[in-house]
């Protein structure tokens, strides 16, 4: 049996490889996003420090970090976090500084995370600093996905000239292009409606730190963060899908057949001012050229992807966390498809992709056992099968609606099937949990020391 030392240092080892690929990735990132003249995550993390910060997690990354931290640790975290951003802001405004946003707060969790960092390396020793260190590692860890993803969304941007929507508006017709129906719903009742999906839309990453914050609210008394928790989905979702959109770039039926949103794409760059009162004709696809501004971010969806991510981690929560992932959930693909941000197709290449990494990070924490394989592998043939006949078959799809709307339902479906059967069955065989220093038995005296011993006593 491997010792508990052992693993410690093997663990130890993949948490350093982890760290080195993480900041590689960054500073790749950081100069991919300098060579067309905007700062990369890096700088903009760093301008955080002094500036005031662009909307994002911050006092998000601080709630994460602080479930390493007592009760009284934690007060005075959240206090130390708000008198620096008081002080700043009101320097700031005393100097005429502010971002184009009105955005001012965040420097203080930010620098309270970092300080907490230099504690855990000068004051603590042992496991009580790799805990620290862990907290602080994950409040950062969200902070930086932000940024990273801020800058995949540019590059996407400027590298992709050409954008596939009519690919996939085509192959949508197979669904009945749920995006124009949703669209037209959403006008016929605002304001409320517009109102209730903004808020959710924009809110779904506070969703995911409160569904994180249940989940790893034992971590002060157990000493330990639980082996799979909603955190490392939301990443690893982050960290995958905008290479999807390097791949398959697409802008979103509200760019590319509508008026455009936030300030970028519109009726000028679109095909034709159809979304979402004008039905969209079938006709046959091209690439076509769209600006530079708007992301790439529709294939697949992201957002039904963290939704779906929160909803699974709800189901073994309290009643009122069950009931907000599902309420997440609908309106989150609601909102997708009411604002015109992506296609019905994207949606369903986003549940899949969703639970094909959510079972992959599953199946890591097991030790790849054949049916988290099997699963695994089927996911990923599937969202492959999908992106292809997006592309490949979309005129197909358009005049076969009949044939190919119930095959990408049954595909999803069938994921979903797999995904529900494989972890009620890896909830009959729960994983050994590792063991704490406490509880690992002392080693074995060899027959020796054991003599020894003996000897002493009878003198």
């Amino acid at each position: 049996m491997t010792s508990w030392g052992a693993w410690r240092r093997r663990r130890a080892v993949l948490w350093g490889a982890a760290a080195l690929v993480a900041l590689a990735f960054l500073v790749v990132l950081e100069i991919a996003a300098r060579r067309y003249g905007e700062p990369g995550p890096i700088t903009t993390q760093v301008g955080a420090l002094v500036f005031a910060p662009k909307p994002g997690p911050l006092y998000g990354g601080l709630a994460l970090m602080m479930v390493v931290l007592t009760w009284r640790q934690r007060f005075i975290a959240a206090g130390a976090a708000l008198g620096i951003d008081a002080v700043l802001l009101l320097v700031r405004r005393a100097a005429g500084v502010e971002t184009v946003e009105g955005h001012s707060l965040g420097t203080g969790a930010l620098w309270v995370m970092l300080g907490f960092a230099v504690v855990a390396v000068t004051r603590r020793t042992g496991d009580e600093r790799v805990l620290l260190l862990k907290g602080v590692g994950l409040g950062l860890l969200l902070v930086a996905a932000r940024k990273t993803g801020d800058a995949w969304l540019f590059i996407t941007a400027k590298t992709r000239p050409t954008v596939l929507d009519q690919y996939v508006a085509m192959a949508d017709h197979a669904l009945g292009n749920p995006s124009w129906a949703a669209g037209r719903l959403v006008d016929a009742t605002a304001p409320f409606s517009t109102h209730l999906l903004q808020l959710v839309y924009g809110q779904l990453a506070v969703a995911a730190v409160v569904v994180a914050l249940y989940q790893l609210r034992d971590v002060t008394a157990e000493r330990r963060f639980p082996r799979h928790h909603l955190v490392r989905t939301f990443l690893v979702i982050g960290l995958l899908g905008p290479g999807i959109y390097m791949l398959f770039p697409v802008v979103g039926p509200v760019f590319a057949y509508g008026p455009g949103a936030s300030g970028t794409g519109g009726v000028e760059w679109a095909t034709a001012n159809l979304w979402p009162h004008t039905s969209l004709p079938v006709s046959i696809p091209v690439p076509m050229t769209y600006d530079g501004i708007t992301p790439r971010n529709c294939m697949p969806s992201l957002h039904t992807a963290w939704a779906v991510a929160i909803f699974v981690h709800t189901r073994r929560a309290p009643r009122l966390l069950r009931f907000a992932g599902t309420f997440w959930l609908i309106v989150t693909l609601a909102a997708t498809l009411g604002f015109g941000y992506h296609y019905g197709v994207d949606l369903v290449a986003g549940v899949v992709f969703a639970l094909t990494i959510e079972a992959a990070l599953r199946a890591q924490e097991r030790g790849w056992d054949r049916p988290g394989i099997r699963l695994v592998a089927y996911g990923t043939a599937v969202f492959a099968a999908l992106l292809v006949s997006y592309r490949y078959l979309p005129m197909e799809m358009a005049t076969l609606p009949e044939v190919a709307g119930p095959l990408l339902i049954l595909a999803m479906t069938s994921v979903i099937y797999g995904y529900v059967r494989v972890t009620r069955l890896w909830a009959t065989r729960p994983i050994a949990s590792v063991p704490s220093p406490a509880e690992v038995p002392a080693a074995r005296e060899t027959p020796e020391a054991d003599t020894a011993r003996r000897d002493a006593v009878a003198g």
